[in-house]
């Protein structure tokens, strides 16, 4: 509606046409920045931005918002009101904005572009996030240890390092992880997936690192991380560290319940089945692995992945 006369219309634009009539333009102006508008409702409105007033409050939940369209909108996340549609999927969202990101998806539009590199996104909020790899910026930090990472995404799925919770839980055993990352991968166990194919040979694996691993074959690249002490080599520094343990002697994986030790923190695992009395995973087929320490002749039946069999299918005599 008009607040010169008693013009009133059904859509904004008709508005602005009219109101030009009585020679308004964009008359009303805001005394702390360079806004201007046509109507003095719109100003007091924009003023929020400046005072942080925020008067329409929601009734759900502690919700708060400048404009009463705002409100209305965020209604729509209690209601499960979602007017808008995609034309091309049954995708359906809350607002025009987030149908107009996905509509990016079936375009193919990616209008945001890292200045540095060649990343794009469809999305500005993904591109925020990228250029931290740029900066080296990592604002969210846990409270728990020296951890700190570029993401809220990241820094929730390491927090579970500290609470023990894995939500990803497997269908098909008890297997359950922190990272649906690794439930995916875990998956496959179960799928026989093995969508990483070497070029060169039949070789296939669940997991990119392995077959990065494998193309060393072909390539006859030298893994990057070599021990001192002997001729033993690897691709991750972590591998290394549990590698030079075996020269150290070093076992900092103690048993809570006997005076057994190991360099490992998955064999100490395994050795605490022998006071839980749990059996092994009975999802998969049972392989026999001999795991002996320099100290004693400990022995134990474990359930490797089938990868890993072929490294252990001759047991020592």
């Amino acid at each position: 509606k008009c607040v010169e006369s008693n013009y009133s219309c059904t859509q904004s634009e008709n508005l602005i046409k009219h109101t030009k009539k009585h020679g308004g333009g964009k008359s009303y102006k805001c005394s702390e920045c360079n806004y201007t508008c046509i109507r003095p409702d719109h100003l007091e409105t924009h003023m929020r931005t400046h005072t942080g007033e925020k008067p329409y409050k929601c009734s759900e939940c502690n919700y708060r918002s400048a404009r009463l369209g705002g409100l209305k909108i965020h209604m729509r996340r209690h209601t499960g009101v979602k007017p808008y549609k995609c034309s091309e999927c049954s995708y359906c969202s809350t607002t025009k904005g987030e149908l107009k990101m996905h509509l990016r998806i079936h375009t193919g539009e990616k209008p945001y572009k890292c200045t540095e590199c060649n990343y794009n996104s469809s999305r500005s909020e993904n591109l925020n996030k990228h250029m931290r790899i740029h900066t080296g910026e990592k604002p969210f930090k846990c409270s728990e240890c020296t951890y700190c990472c570029t993401t809220s995404g990241d820094l929730k799925r390491h927090m579970r390092i500290h609470t023990g919770e894995k939500p990803c839980k497997c269908t098909e055993c008890n297997y359950s992880s922190s990272n649906s990352q690794n439930l995916k991968q875990h998956m496959r166990i179960h799928t026989g997936e093995k969508p990483y194919k070497c070029s060169e040979c039949n070789y296939s694996s669940i997991r990119s690192h392995n077959l990065k691993v494998h193309m060393r074959i072909h390539t006859g690249e030298k893994p990057p991380y070599s021990c001192s002490a002997c001729n033993y080599c690897c691709a991750s520094s972590d591998r290394l560290k549990r590698h030079i343990r075996i020269h150290s002697g070093e076992k900092p994986f103690k048993c809570s319940l006997c005076n057994y030790s190991s360099n490992r923190s998955e064999i100490l695992k395994k050795h605490m089945r022998i006071h839980t009395g749990d059996k092994p995973n009975k999802s998969a087929q049972l392989y026999y692995i001999w795991t002996f320490e320099k100290t004693c002749n400990y022995t134990s039946v474990t359930s490797p992945s089938v990868q890993n069999w072929t490294f252990f299918n001759s047991p020592p005599k």
